[in-house]
This record gives C-alpha cells, structure tokens and sequence, in this order.
C-alpha cells in the first residue's frame, strides 16, 4: 500500500477480522495475539521492532530502543494489565512507539515529542489504530477535511489543539500525551501516560540529569554500531550531538554545509569542533554544490501523509540524503529541538515574577537592555493575566489576512495568529471556525506555566517537522533522528528552573553544563548563532517563476482556499517582506501535498461533504 514504514494495531476480538481484511492486501508482516487473531499489520524493518511475550501477554517496541527480547518479556512478566504498561519501559532509552496487548486489551501511545504519533479511526466498525494517518485514511475513504486544512495555511505550531486535528476525515490524532486503549469489541478509552515536569531543579542538578538523558538518547542512536552521520553547523546542538555520537559504538561521518553570507560565522566554529574529532570523517559541502531552497518544486512529489513544511527544502534534503548514505551512513542525526528547549523564551519572565519575584527584577534588567525598550511595555506584559482560553478566543476574534509584525515584548502563551495575505475570505471563515470550536472547549495549555507551556508547543512542532523529514528521508534510504527530541531528554531539560535555563549572560546555559567535559570548553563558550537569510533569497530569486507556476493551476484555489491572483501579486514584488514570505512554506506544503495524492494511493479520494 505504502511501499514505506507502518504499522496498524488491531483489537484481540472477532469484530477486528473484519478491520484486518481491509489491511491486509497492503501489508507485508502480520503479528497475532496470543488469540491467534490479527494485533499489528504493517510493513517494518526486523531492526525496528523488539517483541516480547509472557504467557498470554505481548508487547512491541517500535523504533529506536537499546532492549532486549529477555528484558522485555522480564519486565511484562511484572505488568498485570495494559493500565501499567509504561512499567514495562520505565527508564529505557530512544524514541519508539509502546504496544501492549494484555487479557484480551490492547494499548498504544506513541512519544510526548509528537515524533511518533497514534492515529485511530473505525474501519467495519471497530477501532484501529496506527503510526501514519494516511494508512487509515486509505481504510475509511480518504476524504479531506478542508476545514482543517485551512488552518494548515496558519504558522505551524502555534496553537496546540491545531497539532491534534488531522486532515483526514473520519481519522482522528491521540495527543501525544496519550495513551489509546482499545477493547475486545474495538470500543476505546484514553488515558493520559505523560505529564510535563515541575521545573523545580537547580542548574548543576539539571545539567547532570540532562547529561544522563542526552546521552542515552545518542546511545541509542548508535547502538547497532555501523556508520551513522550528523549535521556539524558549528552551533552548540548540533557540536554537543556530534561529540556524544563520537564516544558510541558507531563511526561517525559528519557534515557542514556552508552559508552564502560571508559574514556567518558556523564554519569556523565547525572546523574548531572537527578538528577535535579526529576519528571522525569530516564532509564540508560548499554552498554551490547542494540544490538551493525551493528547488524542483514543479516536479511530481511523493506522497506525505499530511502537509508538510519542510517541502521547499525537498531537493536539499534528498541531495544530502543520497551523499550521506553512499557514504555508508544508515542514520543521520540532526540538532532539531536544542533551540526550543535551551533558549530562553520571554514568557519565562511573567512566570519568574510570580514564582520567585526577588529573582526576577535581575533578568527583567537584562532582557531590557538586550530589548532596548521601555519599562512601560515590559511591565505591561509582566501584568498580563489572559489564561490560555482567553488568549484562544482574542486570536479567533483577531483573525484575519491583516499582517502583524511581532511584539518583541510579548509574553502571552503565544503569538498572534494571521492567515497569509491570499487566504480567502472562506478559508478565513473555515479556519476561524476550526479555532471557535477549540476555543469553546476551554481547552487547559501544556502547562500552567506561559514559558513551560511554549517550550514543549514548540518541541512538538519540532517533532512534526522531524516526523516528515524522516518519512521523507527514509524512503531514500537514510532514516533521520533528533536525539533533543527523544522524551527523557524533553523531561530532564523542562524538569530544570526556567530562570536557571535562561541563564544570565551565557548563551544556552544548561546544555552548556551538561556538557561540561564531554565538549571542549572553548566550543561551549560560542554566544553567536548562524544566520541563512541570505540563502533563503538567493533560492527564492533564482525559483520565484517555477513556484509561481506551481501555483497556476492550484488545487488550493480549486479549493477555494487561496486566491492565486492575490499570491501572485504578493509574490512578484522586488523584495517581498517577511510577512509575505512566512506563511509561502505553509501555502506550498499544502499545494504540494494536494498535487501529490494520486489515485493509486487513494482510489477513494473525495473532497466535501458528499
């Protein structure tokens, strides 16, 4: 069906038969319960999957984990039912989705990071779940929900209850924090596996608990040995990955690509960085050999799931790709997640001042200076109180095409929301509507905390974005990883005081220390990052034509979600603003991701109602 990784859980009862008859033709693996009915159905790689079994029990770990078989049935043998599962995983290592099937009752989750996610949907009546969406879209029908899909035309990211809604009819996403249970009849229950940290702990005690964390997840990275790759960009993510993958039973390759702006200066912090690997392989791509943003867009994609950001980058990623696995590598890690979980988002600050108000007047001081602005505006937003259904219900009222620029000085639970300039006044209402219903539920944030709540929206959204690199990358033969992302790590970093993340005067503090001897300490003092505006232009300029062919006969428009005419004018200015060419990724992912459902993959595909 897919030609790629998936996998479909069944229940343990008859009604599944009739689901697993429905997948089956597009599966090549099938694993039963203990019933000797149908449990997963997919197409995986041997190395992906650990199985375990004790009596009539069975469980499956499926991704990255350094277990055992023995391990595994060892600690099942100790789980009496499928509400206790998670002891079964307790303190291992990776990124991998959990399934259990225990007295009949089956449990799945996926990873807090929404790296690996659950989907579910009724196929002949009973609940299936599984790890891709469109697996089960190609199971009930595979409408579009065009609803849904216009508010993919908003930043991605920014407002969590979006992250939960699918573009496929009929096919709904478990919060990554969830845990789907399912019964013999197919009937389900949600349960909550995961909650985010108290940030209760000092910097010191931090660092050497992220230490642990990070380098169980690079571990796991490199336990099958073999050679892997990693980005070396000379930032402080991606150096502190590659010198950790260096201490693990893998070879290393790694690889810088260079800027077109003369005056970033990434390759010389990556140079300092390479020369202190010397059992590494070091491949330094100039910016004149890799294909530029944008690039062969007009050409036929292959099928994704679901819109993704990444696509301009697609000529990029599958050039990379092809050079890193002729090189020998089977994985390539990348630094997705440092900045969302080592920076110092401004929302710290109105927590600070609640929290620990004789701290707070200190990094107030900073961020002024480092703002330049006025105490007025500071303190005005220090002493908002929106809660974050407030805050959802100003962003429906406020929505329209009408840019905004940024508020520098904002500290609400996030920015506000606007749809590009060529959105129609349909997709608007369609998008606004999406965001009513959300609104109306008074949905709780991630935490109660603003800068809490931020960090782990963003990590999610970075988790996305990472989930479709590696089903991009994978089917080219070189699955990606983002070790930042894996949840132990999201656990350790969030478990640290916001004010000691953010630190006074040191870029990136707590990855800092918790890196303190495994990095040399002159590469941990860098406080610049790397800047690629440059390189975003120079692809825009030479593929400005091509994309705005793309956009000629658009299933967008078509679907009476965007005016072509308004994008093309937008589009054809000598210098577009940022405010233009920030929601154009969005706009060309979901084009692309229409042009891209072909009929063989969806030979029930309908659009509407009807």
């Amino acid at each position: 069906m897919l030609g790629e990784m998936w996998f479909a859980v069944l229940p343990d009862g008859e009604a599944g038969l009739a689901a697993a008859g429905v997948l089956l033709p597009g599966a090549s693996q099938v694993i039963d319960h203990a019933s000797g009915r149908p449990w997963l159905i997919g197409d995986w790689p041997g190395h992906q999957i650990r199985l375990a079994a004790a009596g009539a029990a069975r469980v499956a770990v499926i991704g990255r984990c350094p277990v055992t078989a023995t391990d595994l049935a060892q600690r099942l043998a100790r789980t009496p039912d499928v509400e206790r599962i998670e002891q079964v995983v307790a303190g291992l290592a990776g990124s991998f989705h959990l399934v259990a099937s225990i007295d009949g009752r089956v449990a799945v989750r996926g990873t807090a990071s929404a790296v690996r996610r659950v989907f579910h949907a009724r196929v002949r009546g009973v609940t299936v779940a599984a790890s891709r969406s469109d697996v089960l879209a190609w199971a009930t029908g595979g409408r579009i929900d065009e609803r849904v899909l216009a508010t993919r035309l908003l930043p991605s990211g920014v407002v969590g209850p979006l992250q939960d809604l699918g573009v496929w009819r009929d096919v709904s996403c478990l919060p990554p924090d969830r845990t789907l249970l399912i019964e013999p009849t197919g009937m389900t229950g949600i349960r909550a596996w995961w909650h985010p940290p108290e940030p209760a702990l000092p910097l010191a005690e931090g660092a050497t608990a992220l230490r642990e964390a990070l380098t169980g997840a690079v571990d796991a990275c490199t336990a099958d040995g073999g050679t892997i790759s990693a980005d070396l960009s000379g930032g402080i993510d991606s150096t502190s990955l590659c010198f950790l993958a260096a201490r693990g039973r893998a070879s290393l390759i790694t690889v810088h690509c260079e800027g077109m702006d003369p005056g970033n200066d990434d390759p010389a912090w990556a140079f300092r960085a390479a020369t202190e690997l010397p059992a590494a392989t070091h491949h330094v791509i100039g910016h004149d050999e890799l294909p530029l943003w944008f690039a062969g867009l007009t050409e036929p994609q292959p099928s994704m799931e679901e819109p993704s950001g990444w696509v301009r980058d697609a000529a990029r990623l599958a050039d990379l790709a092809w050079r890193l696995s002729t090189a020998g590598s089977r994985l390539h890690l990348m630094g997705v997640g440092g900045d969302e979980l080592f920076s110092a988002l401004p929302p710290y600050l109105h927590d600070l001042v609640r929290e620990r108000p004789f701290t707070a007047p200190a990094h107030l001081r900073a961020r002024r200076a480092r703002w330049r602005g006025s105490w007025w505006r500071i303190l005005r937003a220090v002493a908002d109180r929106t809660d974050h259904p407030g805050w959802l219900e100003r962003c429906v009222a406020d929505l329209s095409t009408t840019p905004t620029a940024a508020d520098p000085y904002s500290m609400a639970w996030g920015p506000p929301l606007r749809m590009p300039p060529w959105a129609t006044a349909c997709a608007v209402h369609a998008a606004r509507d999406v965001l009513a219903g959300i609104a109306a539920a008074r949905p709780a944030p991630l935490s109660p905390r603003r800068a809490q709540h931020q960090a782990l929206l963003y990590a999610r959204t970075g988790g996305a974005g990472l989930r479709q690199i590696d089903q991009a990358t994978s089917r080219l033969g070189l699955p990606y990883a983002a070790p930042y992302l894996d949840d132990a790590v999201i656990e350790a970093a969030l478990s640290v005081r916001p004010d000691q993340r953010a630190g006074l005067g040191r870029y990136k503090p707590l990855l800092a220390a918790s890196m303190d001897g495994v990095v040399p300490a002159e590469l941990l003092e860098r406080s610049t990052k790397g800047e690629y505006g440059a390189d975003f232009y120079a692809g825009w300029r030479r593929h400005r034509d091509s994309v705005l062919e793309l956009f000629e006969a658009s299933e967008l428009g078509r679907l009476g979600l965007i005016d072509t005419g308004a994008l093309r004018a937008a589009l054809l200015g000598v210098h577009p603003r940022p405010h233009i060419m920030e929601p154009l990724s969005q706009t060309l992912a979901c084009e692309i991701w229409l042009r891209s459902l072909t009929p063989h993959r969806m030979p029930a595909m309908t659009t509407g109602d009807s």
